[in-house]
């Protein structure tokens, strides 16, 4: 059953009186899994883990309400941040000290 007809003007559309009902919606999911892909910029690796860790991500990632790989990306992006820092931190200080070295 469908509901009165409403006018289609820039005024419904804007304030969502048109165009948003789910019901008329269709999705591919391979356009949606590319388009989601490429505005992340994610790209799709193949790792080999053993079953245990990923029981492991499995049961954290439920815990906290989420996917298990979305949490691995996390948990990657975590490392690399924290061990980009510590090395920057490593060569900062090495700079510093050859810049000492010379000054004495």
């Amino acid at each position: 059953m469908t509901g009165p007809k409403i006018e289609s003007t820039a005024e419904n559309w804007e304030n969502r009186v048109l165009g948003a009902d789910e019901a008329h919606v269709r999705v591919d999911d391979e356009d949606l899994e590319s388009l989601i892909n490429e505005s992340l910029n994610l790209k799709v690796i193949s790792i080999r883990l053993e079953e245990s860790l990923i029981s492991d991500f499995k049961m954290i990632a439920k815990h906290h309400g989420m996917s298990y790989q979305p949490l691995m990306r996390q948990v990657l992006r975590r490392f690399a941040d924290a061990e980009t820092r510590r090395i920057l931190r490593k060569y900062i200080a090495a700079e510093k000290e050859n810049k000492s070295e010379k000054v004495a």
